[in-house]
């Protein structure tokens, strides 16, 4: 059985040369860490979640971030999201269904990437259900 030479190449080519210098600080400065929406992408692979997925929860997640002004999904939480999803139901005048991928979304994301759990929310408790999108929270999405 002969093998190809070139089969491997991308072993070779995927691979930093550190061989060249010894200067540390020069290697670290190459390194950018990901970014937030490259994280999620990867995770979403990781969990074997559908490329489908992918597609749908990334729009999601950016748009969210977008809405309250590039704020990073640390500094917020679940008022924030209550009030994405408000803006969606009453702005945006989108269906049920599309406030609970929204919804799966920003619970993905804060789940398995942050790995922060949000409180229940009860803000807004005393609304009608058809006028709470809260509600959504407690559809089971992971």
């Amino acid at each position: 059985m002969r093998i190809c030479p070139r089969s491997f190449a991308w072993l070779f080519v995927m691979q930093p040369d550190f061989t060249t210098s010894g200067d540390d600080s020069r290697r670290n400065s190459s390194v950018r860490p990901r970014k937030l929406l490259d994280q999620l992408a990867d995770v979403l692979r990781a969990k074997h979640y559908s490329y489908r997925t992918e597609q749908a929860y990334i729009p999601w997640v950016r748009r969210f971030i977008l809405f309250h002004n590039k704020r990073h999904p640390r500094e917020m939480g679940a008022i924030e999201i209550e009030q994405f999803l408000t803006h969606l139901a009453v702005e945006g005048r989108v269906s049920a269904s599309t406030q609970t991928q929204a919804l799966c979304a920003l619970l993905f994301l804060y789940k398995h990437l942050l790995k922060i759990d949000l409180p229940a929310p009860g803000a807004t408790a005393g609304l009608p259900s058809s006028a709470n999108p809260a509600t959504v929270f407690h559809l089971h999405c992971s």
